[in-house]
């Protein structure tokens, strides 16, 4: 009797990185640290970055694919190589070799994912032995996205990003603008003019196709170029949206042919790519 195919991660394994998406994003209130209260669903999809590891014969965590502009010690991948190690104790090094695929200040979550990727590879390469719920924890000191690539399923989540009541989400293909715009996150929930009292509603109560995205109207009147991706997509879309913080907006099409035709009218000035959804992070079972 045969069984599901089992993917064997390895050293020379190719580790993805999945983008995802805010099928809907409120903020429903602020803690006392400033920290906004989140209402949000996450869709994984099959646009992703890449990265491979290597072992070194000593302890240092080498990046060998920098990213211009940003220090090494600061990039989220070596964070949070440095995190783990702290963490367990572990003595081993690793060489890291990324390659970008999804846009920084796109909404898509490139940074965060890039960092659970690191933290689920290495425990797994390591052999350090955190579970899940443990790595989600570390992911957070690193930001409030981390926790839900390393948790690995399409999820309600609430607080800041971290309470998560998994979904079950139809399958879906997405068309996703990419505007010629990097958005700051602290730039958008920052704005005085951000609503933050949007009702919360309990996570059993949300359906496929409820809900907006409270930082979409800051970030179109701060970034023009965000408005005209979602002034054109609605024009194919009236679902449209932006995701996260932007810049990224998109639409999603029940049949992945509706996605691409709409792509197909896309005009010169704007970028976009068709992206299918993922029942689960393709890590979401590495022990």
């Amino acid at each position: 009797m045969e069984g599901t195919p089992v993917t064997r991660w390895t050293w020379d394994s190719s580790w993805p990185a999945p983008a995802k998406l805010n099928l809907f994003l409120h903020v429903v209130g602020r803690r006392p640290d400033g920290y906004h209260l989140l209402q949000t669903v996450f869709r994984f999809i099959d646009r992703a970055d890449t990265l491979h590891f290597a072992p070194r014969q000593d302890s240092h965590i080498v990046l060998a694919t920098p990213i211009p502009g940003v220090p090494a010690d600061s990039d989220l991948t070596v964070r949070a190589a440095h995190l783990l190690q702290q963490a367990t104790g572990c003595r081993q090094g690793a060489t890291i070799h990324l390659t970008k695929h999804l846009p920084m200040g796109g909404g898509l979550g490139g940074g965060s994912s890039d960092a659970a990727t690191v933290l689920l590879a290495l425990n797994h390469l390591w052999q350090t032995g955190l579970s899940r719920t443990e790595l989600e924890r570390l992911g957070l000191t690193l930001g409030a996205d981390v926790p839900v690539f390393v948790h690995g399923r399409n999820t309600f989540a609430e607080g800041i990003g971290e309470a998560f009541t998994d979904v079950d989400l139809p399958a879906e293909s997405y068309l996703v603008l990419q505007p010629e715009a990097h958005v700051p996150t602290a730039a958008i929930f920052g704005a005085p003019e951000l609503k933050r009292d949007t009702p919360a509603i309990r996570p059993g109560e949300w359906q496929h196709g409820d809900g907006h995205n409270d930082l979409e109207t800051v970030a179109s009147a701060k970034f023009p170029a965000v408005a005209a991706a979602l002034a054109w997509l609605k024009t194919q879309a009236p679902q449209a949206m932006m995701t996260g913080s932007g810049a990224c907006v998109f639409a999603g099409f029940a049949e992945r042919r509706a996605a691409e035709a709409a792509l197909a009218h896309l005009p010169a000035s704007l970028r976009g790519w068709v992206a299918d959804g993922l029942a689960e992070h393709p890590l979401a079972k590495i022990q």
